[in-house]
């Protein structure tokens, strides 16, 4: 065995880790050890990172695709989007030759106040109102340390139906997957990330997760019905690859498990999938009781052989923790097989750039390097985004007396209707507030104005929007500076000035900013400030009646590992107005179907552009408000310019299944391992 310096106490254990063993200071240290099984687990990080592991030739594939979060019953964003989209397209291409990813996911129940998923023994009902008709397969039990630190053989019950073509399994646990929230549950967390009335938080919800996909893995291999690939999407399943990859070695050495067994669980290849790489689900109080829970009787033995590649990065030697706190997007970082992220560009940023890599952008440089790590940018059902009529004819119903239409890239006049319909809408709004209150009761609005006389014209406004959540990473607050300098530059040239219309759900600080911004603007212009509309909340509604009318849409992100609502905009015609960062670089052409920055600083220091214009423009805030500027000076003088860069955004397909799309880019992952 290595010789590990660490405190006295974890020398002396020889199964389990001791309780806040990592509010000690210690250090880890590896040797090569003798034991051939403790070495293999040494080893295993720099094998998978190096792509060492031969990929299985299937004929057909047959995954489990496990996701804290589905867009058909419990979203809370894309990486919900992804975990639908991508099995139902999957399914609806090569499930008639015989293979199918099948999704696995926990079945929540409760009520949040926001969300509420319910099951009466037949049929589930996730929170997002989808039902599903299902049937038990089996159940099983798992073992996992509770508050106090005893073990507990926690009942899983295993359920299965079938929706848009796609099998689903749900793992029921009450205490685990209830979402009936804790008195003390930080007003922020909601859904499947609640603190749940068990006192059980996001990260042991989806460590417990992971441990009870493993043990079902497990049992489906004793009835020859296991996967053969995984795809693990995003930190809330990444303790998978360590009980995957550590735990039968460990279990082979104590003689509790056939070599013939490992290998068949250690050959089911996994797929992590890196949304953001700022969420990575730590835990630092509660360190050692979820890794004793995850490893049982061989934690200690798997801790102090987890040794991490070799890196720059003194914080991450050992696979399962970051510094001295358990990480659990750290094991698949470190152990999967093959590792994607959901765009071209973001993976350029997390492999170059500490900013976004943080603790793992050595590792990730090292995979790309050796061809285990991938960009692939998310795909969209364009059917569902797209202005259609049925849509159409619900929003219209949902307003009462609006009249929107329905228009297309080769025929742009109704844009213009719905701009002169909206400009009533939110005129009403803004006047009568009974039918606020019946239409839009959630949402809190901040000196709605009537602008009801600039209706008849509409065609020469600028319609111009942002529907992001109401968080830093939208950059809402650059938006505001880039919005303010437009109009001290432009108000009193003589051009109609512009509609703003900036909100959504979130941070109410936020919100408070972009009151600021309409007083601001007030002062400086008194008419251009009535043409400010800021609002806290959100309604599909009336999110989508704004994109219908908008002419241009704000992402002035300071991070888009992929981005989903420049993809809804363009479907739309309103043309993106965004940071050259992440997935907005691959999917907007600058001046072609959106405009970008020319640069994008991240950290002081520009990581897109050339040198000549960083100096130029010297931060973010310079560059958004001349690519702002130039968009809204497009409109006006080159109005031509923009319906045809409307087309072109519109006659964009970002589809799974799209020729040469992600969907292809995937099946070519699961079949070879590589693009």
């Amino acid at each position: 065995m290595p010789k590990a310096k660490i405190n006295s106490d974890i020398l002396q254990s020889t199964i389990l880790l001791p309780s806040k063993f990592n509010k000690k200071k210690f250090i880890l240290t590896y040797t090569i050890p003798a034991n051939p099984y403790a070495l293999e687990i040494q080893n295993l990080g720099k094998a998978q990172c190096f792509g060492k592991t031969p990929w299985p030739k299937n004929s057909k594939i047959h995954a489990w695709m496990l996701s804290a979060e589905t867009a058909t019953f419990m979203k809370a964003g894309g990486l919900g989007m992804i975990a639908s989209e991508l099995p139902e397209a999957f399914n609806r291409r090569y499930g008639e030759a015989g293979e199918n990813i099948t999704v696995v996911t926990p079945m929540y129940l409760g009520d949040t106040g926001k969300k509420k998923a319910t099951f009466d023994g037949t049929t589930y009902q996730g929170a997002e109102h989808t039902k599903i008709n299902v049937k038990k397969l089996t159940e099983y039990k798992v073992a996992f340390m509770d508050a106090a630190e005893k073990f507990v053989d926690y009942k899983v019950e295993v359920y299965t139906g079938i929706c848009e073509h796609t099998p689903y399994i749900f793992l029921s646990n009450e205490h685990f997957f209830g979402i009936a929230p804790h008195k003390d549950n930080p007003p922020a967390q909601d859904g499947c990330y609640i603190m749940n009335y068990h006192g059980v938080n996001e990260v042991e919800r989806f460590a417990f997760f992971s441990k009870a996909v493993y043990e079902l893995i497990r049992l489906a291999l004793t009835k020859d019905k296991a996967p053969n690939m995984i795809i693990a999407n995003d930190w809330h399943s990444a303790a998978l690859s360590g009980l995957m990859k550590y735990l039968p070695v460990a279990l082979v050495d104590k003689e509790l498990m056939s070599e013939e067994d490992a290998d068949k669980i250690r050959s089911i290849p996994i797929i992590h999938i890196a949304h953001h790489l700022g969420y990575q689900g730590w835990d630092y109080e509660n360190t050692a009781r979820i890794l004793n829970s995850l490893y049982g009787k061989q934690t200690a033995f798997v801790f102090k052989n987890a040794k991490a590649i070799k890196n720059s990065n003194p914080r991450t030697p050992n696979t399962l923790i970051v510094h001295d706190c358990y990480n659990q997007a750290s094991g698949n970082f470190h152990l999967a097989d093959r590792v994607v992220t959901v765009s071209k560009n973001y993976l350029e940023e997390v492999s170059k750039e500490l900013g976004f890599g943080h603790d793992f952008r050595d590792i990730l440089k090292i995979r790309k390097d050796h061809r285990t790590f991938f960009g692939i940018v998310n795909g969209y059902d364009k059917n569902l985004i797209s202005p259609n009529a049925a849509k159409i004819k619900d929003i219209n119903t949902f307003f009462g007396d609006t009249d929107f239409k329905v228009f297309n890239q080769d025929s742009l006049e109704n844009k213009t209707h719905n701009k002169a319909e909206f400009i009533k809408l939110i005129s009403r709004l803004a006047k009568d507030d009974t039918y606020k209150d019946k239409i839009i009761p959630l949402i809190e609005t901040y000196k709605f104005e009537d602008i009801s006389a600039c209706a008849d014209k509409a065609a020469q406004i600028p319609i111009v929007c942002a529907t992001s959540r109401l968080v830093e990473q939208k950059g809402y607050d650059i938006a505001a500076q880039s919005i303010i300098e437009w109009t001290k530059k432009y108000s009193a040239k003589g051009f109609e000035m512009p509609i703003f219309i900036l909100g959504g759900a979130g941070d109410i600080e936020l919100f408070a900013m972009l009151k600021q911004l309409k007083d601001k603007i007030s002062q400086i212009n008194p008419k251009a400030g009535e043409r400010i509309f800021v609002f806290r909340g959100y309604k599909d509604q009336f999110a989508y009646a704004i994109q219908l009318s908008a002419d241009l849409y704000l992402m002035p992100s300071r991070f888009e590992p992929c981005g989903l609502t420049q993809m809804e905009a363009m479907a739309k015609g309103a043309l993106p107005v965004a940071m050259s960062t992440g997935g907005l670089v691959d999917t907007i052409d600058d001046k072609i179907d959106g405009f970008r920055t020319e640069v994008f600083f991240s950290d002081n220091r520009h990581v897109y552009g050339n040198n000549i214009t960083a100096r130029r423009l010297k931060n973010n805030e310079n560059a958004y408000t001349e690519t702002l500027e130039n968009a809204l000076l497009t409109f006006y003088e080159m109005p031509n310019f923009i319906a045809a860069m409307q087309r072109r955004a519109m006659e964009k397909d970002f589809s799974w299944d799209v020729k040469n799309g992600p969907l292809e880019k995937y099946y070519s992952l699961l079949h070879f391992g590589h693009l």
